[in-house]
């Protein structure tokens, strides 16, 4: 068994977010291309692609160093920093649009469109720094949640939009919350960097919306997938429910995720129901979602709270372990310790890369390691250096 004292020790959890650091950096900066690398291979570290980069994965490493400088990390955190917002400003940023394009080539944009995805997290980089205070980056912050407001915002329903193309034009009719939960985790990122209420208001619209209303409309979780008029999509992707971005189904992974930012929300802004809904997400996550047998969360289930996709990923552990941390330190119960205990007891055992202390991407529900397409969109770390840094916040040791 993991000790609760190990993993519940500030000291401990903050070696543990540096290890992640240090397994990508130096390898991670391009000093060909500028920005990162982020295809390492989760096995030995290898790089699998040196020229592919992409707007969520930039943003998120320049989210993983500025927290390692805010923990007090190797002074290299800084510089590190700064080499992805260079990237950030210079090359995803399109001074023919106004926007920042989703995927490079090296330094060539090779996917044009505007992600309401990608635009969250580049709010939520510039976020990290300027909290951080890194790179002199208050314009680029405001400069980005304007984009957002500006091109994605719908306020007839009080949530953002989906993607849009090169020209602004839509791509498709569908609307769905992970564009919109990440889009609160960065408000939310911009508010505690600057203190400006209108921040934190417009995170606790969304939170309304995606949270709270729309659950309520449904079966009282969070659903995935919505019409063009944020109508619940019960079918949508019924016949892939394994895909990687929108699979059907109850994903335990964002009900966590939404369970973390709602109590981070209450703490800045307050609300009768926020902790409750975050305590409702959590337990059905668990409930639903915990793996008995083997162990670990599955990927997904269904509205009968059956498994669909039986898969580990990372991810969903990550989330419950700050969601778990933040509520055992907001309602007092221990019991939300005991699950942040058993989710680092899985990881640990199961998921754990033990030469480097990173953790692999997947592995299937008995526990074996996962071979899957390298998914150079996503990986950086940033899940894991989240989960840490959202201990370290409920443990008071920042």
């Amino acid at each position: 068994m993991v000790s609760s004292a190990l993993v519940r020790d500030p000291e401990w959890i903050r070696r543990d977010l540096l290890s992640v650091l240090n397994f990508y950096y130096p390898t991670c900066i391009d000093t060909t291309h500028g920005g990162y690398v982020a295809q390492l291979s989760d096995e030995d570290g290898t790089v699998y692609d040196a020229r592919r980069k992409g707007l969520v994965s930039t943003a998120r490493f320049v989210f993983d160093f500025c927290t390692g400088a805010r923990v007090g990390g190797p002074e290299w955190c800084v510089p590190a920093a700064e080499h992805g917002l260079t990237f950030l400003r210079n090359v995803a940023y399109n001074e023919d649009t106004g926007g920042y394009a989703w995927s490079f080539d090296g330094r060539e944009i090779d996917d044009p469109r505007h992600a309401t995805y990608g635009h969250a997290f580049a709010l939520f980089a510039f976020g990290s720094a300027v909290d951080a205070g890194i790179g002199d980056a208050e314009d680029d912050l405001s400069a980005a949640a304007n984009v957002l407001d500006e091109h994605f915002w719908e306020p007839d329903h009080g949530a953002y939009r989906s993607d849009l193309d090169a020209d602004w034009e839509p791509i498709e009719d569908y609307r769905g919350q992970n564009a919109n939960m990440h889009a609160c985790e960065a408000l939310l990122a911009a508010y505690e960097a600057t203190g400006e209420d209108h921040y934190v208001e417009r995170a606790a619209t969304v939170a309304e919306t995606v949270a709270k209303r729309l659950p309520d409309a449904g079966d009282g979780l969070l659903w995935e997938h919505f019409t063009e008029e944020w109508d619940h999509d019960w079918t949508y992707n019924i016949g892939e429910k394994d895909d990687l971005f929108r699979p059907w189904g109850y994903q335990p992974g964002h009900l966590l995720e939404w369970a973390k930012l709602l109590v981070e929300l209450d703490a800045h802004h307050g609300a009768d129901w926020y902790v409750d809904r975050a305590v409702r997400f959590f337990d059905a996550a668990v409930e639903n979602g915990w793996d008995d047998e083997y162990g670990g969360l599955v990927y997904t289930f269904d509205r009968d709270g059956e498994f669909v996709v039986t898969d580990k990923y990372f991810w969903p552990l990550a989330e419950g372990l700050g969601a778990a941390a933040l509520l055992g330190e907001a309602t007092g119960e221990e019991r939300f310790w005991e699950w942040y205990d058993r989710m680092w007891e899985y990881l640990l055992t199961t998921m754990t890369n033990e030469k480097y202390g990173t953790w692999y991407a997947t592995v299937t529900r008995e526990g074996e390691l996962t071979k899957l397409d390298p998914t150079p969109k996503v990986k950086s770390g940033y899940h894991h250096v989240n989960a840490d840094y959202a201990a370290l916040r409920a443990l008071k040791a920042l």
